[in-house]
């Protein structure tokens, strides 16, 4: 499938969007509920594309690595035509272990992924808290493997990551993501 543009793209310095979502634990969520962090990864992501299974491992790691920073999965792909993504679906992910993230969130209007600019699974977005507000310090691939079978040699999340709880600029080349197209509801 042809990746389309979004209906919005932000860039370096604005604010996160402000999202109401609720997680497979049952509890809603919102920016506010990491407002203690120095810094929020949101990740567009689902259950079934190879591309976002490949990065599990790597986004339950930098969740338990990073006490300040909080990791947050959101799915928005359409759950009737791609069963593997509904809620059920992810709770049983996240109770057998295989999404250990901060928090796992359903996007069942598309209206979060849609105002992120979000494109693909996975596509994360790094938010820095200044002033008491998210502001985007990065958006581009969590690593260098440009297949999901391919062993990464270089981790640009972490990388972004470090720099922002350093207090430094986030110095990289922002690449679009790789990943399966979002599955979009029609319209």
């Amino acid at each position: 499938m042809v990746l389309t543009e979004s209906d919005s793209e932000l860039e370096a310095g604005d604010p996160a969007p402000a999202f109401e979502l609720e997680g497979v634990d049952g509890e809603t969520y919102s920016l506010e509920s990491f407002a203690d962090d120095e810094a929020l990864l949101v990740v567009f992501t689902c259950n079934h594309c190879p591309y976002a299974q490949a990065k599990f491992d790597l986004l339950n790691e930098l969740a338990t690595e990073y006490d300040d920073v909080s990791v947050v999965g959101i799915n928005p792909n359409d759950a009737e035509e791609y069963p593997d993504d509904s809620v059920e679906q992810m709770r049983a992910f996240v109770d057998d272990g295989r999404v250990d993230y901060d928090a796992y969130l359903r996007d069942e209007s598309q209206a979060v992924a849609r105002a992120y600019g979000a494109v693909c699974t996975p596509d994360p977005f790094l938010f820095a808290r200044e002033d008491g507000a998210f502001r985007l310090v990065y958006h581009g691939r969590l690593d260098d493997a440009p297949n999901p079978d391919d062993e990464p040699s270089r981790y640009h999340i972490r990388e972004a990551i470090d720099a922002v709880l350093a207090g430094e600029a986030v110095d990289l080349e922002w690449q679009p993501s790789r990943g399966c197209s979002i599955k979009w509801t029609d319209d």
